[in-house]
């Protein structure tokens, strides 16, 4: 089968150059997913023949092979197409193997039961959705059945509405909530089929039940809120007014979120006339929004230009509208303040809400924000590092499926648990696995403070038998403090790995946030992130000619776009940096292009004889981490450098993130 695949992919691409010649570009393949959400539905004719027809389905599939499970031979198939088969009286296993477009298959298994006598022993499953409105999700087993039907009872709609293999659940959206006479059919190859009936009733959900989305942590100066738990308050008059068209407006609580509530609205006004909110240095609006009966959501800010609170003529209000095309989950908007024309910004006395039609809508996290202005925090090897993305990458002991609590306060999120019992260290942990090599240096940096004074263990280790680490334990206190270890040429490596805290071995708080993880004793570089521009960046051994960078995102990185080959270190970045000779030293740093092309990275001296390490790697127009250990360097300067040599090929080159440490 292997081989098979590497020729349907072989001939892909041959096909692909024939019909484009030298304009050719295969990089998409490299991109084409596995397919995925495979399936296969069933329709058995209802005459004692036998006959099925079999249908098919997944994303990412241009074709299927269809094993009938019967001893018959497999046949395949474009995407979008069926075959039927006719089957003698029992229990079948089909098979189905879903291909992609360059021959790559994932497949799964299938049982159909063909029978010509009724179904019996019908037990049907029939519940609202937890978490959709007016969802109702159904079940059905019976012996001697293949599928079944679902009929809604609802008047002036074709039945049945939904049909499935039997024990699979399917679903179906009610438009109206009510009670309805619902019936499920079972059906085998038998004409007789077994009917279960029953008056169901249909709910409609009002409220959400989890809260809206944490929003990350920001910088005070990078935010102002109008509403959210997790920011500092700007100051907010009234959240309605007299002449707002509203039921009720109140705060609930979910999940312990405070969360606006507007019960029958038509619009609505939030007043900030007291200390009108200045958002001129700001680039964007954010808000969550829940609602099962409004399709459209509005919001408009007001600038009284100095006119005071009624306003007069010289108002100005912009207007952005936006669908909620997701009834019951919370809907996140991020609108660029540039989508409200003209509006200055600077002097926001009124924001105006409406909904379409009228309706109830759940609001929090109302804020206006932009790009961090400060440097971003380099966790290394590890991802989200500063928690700012939740618990995201973090977890309990080494079960991925548990991630680790976390919370939000005045914009910084962070790593918290109180242990109330003391037990085994280990009983209370947080983890995040990460690939560590036997006989590397790493240093592990971490904020970590209390409620008390107490001990924790903090470390790397393996993250399975033999449990291999470093861990030992430290003090914290009730002041947040800033530790670093380094762990010199470590005795274990795996690719699952892992840095840990074990804390279960005393009771209290324990707080951990801006956890790092890099290769080496530290960064011997300036600026290793480009978050200061060029500081310490130069091209070449000028001081005097910085390096090129760019900021995009918030993230600011070195990037030049070279439009004529030549020497290779005729385009350069360098940072110059003691080396000793006789030491060993590892470089690290990310590196992507916009077509597939080489560099050359490396350490050397900044003069002759220009003795260095470099050498050549590919880089793609993936973002990749790229390491390096230099073993007793035969060479040393005070001046010597860190050097990227990329003038040898054409194409962009974007370089960040780069660190060099002592092992």
């Amino acid at each position: 089968m292997k081989k098979i695949k590497t020729f349907y992919k072989a001939l892909l691409i041959l096909i692909v150059i024939s019909s484009c010649k030298d304009e050719t570009n295969l990089e998409f393949l490299n991109d084409v997913a596995l397919p995925s959400n495979i399936g296969v539905n069933f329709i058995v004719t209802q005459d004692n023949t036998g006959l099925a027809t079999i249908t098919p389905f997944a994303e990412g599939a241009t074709s299927f092979s269809l094993d009938f499970g019967d001893g018959s031979e497999s046949v395949s198939f474009a995407n979008g197409e069926n075959v039927q088969h006719v089957y003698a009286e029992g229990t079948y296993t089909v098979g189905v193997v879903a291909s992609n477009l360059i021959g790559e298959t994932a497949e799964i298994t299938q049982e159909l039961v063909m029978s010509f006598q009724a179904p019996r022993n019908l037990e049907v499953s029939i519940e609202n959705d937890v978490a959709v409105s007016r969802k109702v999700n159904i079940t059905a087993t019976a012996e001697f059945a293949a599928t079944f039907e679902f009929h809604s009872g609802e008047d002036g709609i074709e039945q049945p509405v939904a049909t499935g293999n039997i024990g699979d659940q399917i679903s179906y959206d009610y438009e109206t909530p009510g009670v309805y006479a619902v019936k499920v059919v079972a059906k085998g190859g038998a004409i007789e089929t077994t009917e279960y009936t029953e008056d169901f009733e249909v709910t409609e959900i009002l409220a959400p039940i989890s809260k809206a989305p944490s929003p990350p942590g920001r910088d005070a100066a990078d935010v102002i809120s109008m509403y959210s738990d997790q920011y500092i308050q700007a100051t907010v008059d009234s959240y309605t007014t007299s002449w707002s068209v509203v039921a009720l407006q109140e705060e609930v609580a979910i999940e312990g979120n405070q969360t606006l509530v507007y019960r029958d609205l038509a619009y609505a006004g939030i007043i900030t006339e007291v200390e009108p909110i200045n958002a001129a240095a700001m680039e964007m609006v954010h808000f969550d929004v829940w609602s099962t009966d409004v399709n459209a959501f509005k919001i408009k800010f007001v600038d009284f230009n100095g006119t005071g609170y009624n306003g007069g003529t010289d108002n100005i209000e912009f207007e952005v509208s936006n669908t909620i095309d997701q009834e019951g989950e919370w809907i996140s908007f991020d609108l660029p303040l540039s989508d409200f024309t003209d509006v200055p910004f600077s002097d926001i006395n009124q924001t105006v809400i409406s909904a379409d039609p009228v309706g109830t809508v759940f609001i929090d996290n109302l804020y206006f924000y932009r790009a961090s202005s400060g440097p971003a925090f380099d966790d290394g090897l590890l991802t989200n590092g500063d928690f700012e993305n939740g618990s995201d990458s973090w977890i309990v002991g080494v079960d991925d499926s548990s991630a680790a609590p976390v919370v939000t306060e005045n914009g910084n999120t962070y790593y918290s648990v109180n242990v109330e019992s003391a037990g085994n260290v280990y009983d209370v942990n947080v983890s995040q696995k990460v690939a560590l090599a036997e006989g590397s240096t790493y240093t592990l940096t971490f904020d970590a403070w209390s409620d008390a004074n107490r001990s924790i263990v903090a470390g790397i280790g393996l993250s399975g038998p033999p449990w291999t680490n470093t861990g030992a334990p430290l003090d914290i206190t009730t002041t947040r403090t800033t530790f670093s270890f380094t762990y010199s040429s470590i005795g274990f490596g795996a690719p699952d790995a892992r840095v840990l805290f074990d804390i279960g071995g005393e009771v209290g708080l324990v707080n951990i946030d801006n956890v790092s993880l890099i290769v080496g004793s530290g960064n011997l570089l300036t600026n290793g992130n480009f978050e200061n521009g060029s500081e310490a960046w130069i091209v070449g051994v000028d001081d005097s000619s910085p390096a090129p960078v760019v900021t995009e995102g918030g993230n600011t990185y070195y990037s030049v776009n070279v439009e004529a080959a030549g020497n290779v270190y005729d385009v350069n970045l360098s940072q110059k940096v003691e080396i000793i000779g006789g030491n060993s030293y590892t470089l690290t740093f990310d590196a992507w292009s916009d077509t597939n092309r080489s560099i050359v990275a490396g350490i050397g001296l900044s003069g002759p004889p220009w003795t260095n390490t470099g050498a050549p790697l590919d880089i793609t127009t993936t973002r990749t981490t790229y390491t390096f250990t230099y073993t007793d360097v035969g060479f040393e300067a005070p001046d010597a450098r860190v050097l990227f040599d990329i003038g040898g090929e054409v194409g962009l080159v974007n370089i960040d993130d780069v660190t060099l440490s002592l092992n």
